[in-house]
């Protein structure tokens, strides 16, 4: 049975891969190998005998290896941008707290899909043509939407909003590759989630310093 994509993929259809299902499966072959090898740990015929084809198979859909992960990328994209503009909520209730549900609902992300979070940065010069620009931008768009509302709202520079939106990108990445690497330690009281936090607002209170 098809399952969207979104709510936990497709599982393999074995049956002729009609309308396209063959593209898909292999897509969600590459996202389970991927969580359980991590990015460089399957090949393209490894997708197919997961998927249950031969080795030639996917190349009716995918160039290359490079070529499904792109795809692979470009669609974990696509939900990650969903995923934090939903927590944005578009500010409410107020800015701030709208803008650390959306770091809780980034480290989510990561921590639910690693391998799908790791092609997705791993991957980003596979990305080709305006669409999946487009896609691969909705993420950093949504973090300056969030940075906007925080900075205006507070009375701040518009000239900082880009700025802090690359500064909380890269510490909420950064925390999230630490998380997956296993380096911070719970029994000893590390919380990834509230190392963003911190993190996040003193980004904030350096960027309204000067406003």
């Amino acid at each position: 049975m098809k399952r969207n994509w979104k709510h936990g993929g497709f599982g393999p259809e074995r049956r002729g891969y009609h309308h396209g299902g063959l593209k898909e499966a292999l897509v969600e072959a590459a996202r389970a190998l991927m969580a359980e090898h991590g990015p460089g740990g399957f090949t393209l015929a490894e997708a197919a005998k997961r998927v249950g084809v031969t080795a030639a198979a996917p190349y009716r859909h995918f160039a290359d290896r490079q070529d499904l992960m792109g795809e692979l990328a470009r669609r974990g994209f696509d939900l990650f941008g969903e995923r934090l503009a939903g927590a944005w909520d578009d500010g409410r209730p107020e800015p701030h707290a709208a803008l650390k549900r959306m770091g809780r609902a980034y480290l989510t992300f990561a921590t639910a899909e690693p391998g799908l979070y790791t092609a997705m940065f791993e991957n980003a010069r596979s990305l080709h043509g305006q669409a999946a620009n487009f896609v691969a931008n909705k993420a950093f768009d949504g973090l300056t939407r969030a940075a906007a509302g925080v900075i205006l709202a507070a009375g701040g520079n518009p000239a900082d909003i880009r700025r802090l939106a690359l500064e909380i990108w890269a510490l909420a990445h950064g925390t999230a590759m630490l998380t997956l690497a296993g380096h911070f330690d719970p029994a000893r009281g590390d919380d990834p989630a509230a190392i963003l936090e911190r993190g996040a607002d003193a980004l904030i209170a350096t960027a309204l310093r000067g406003k």
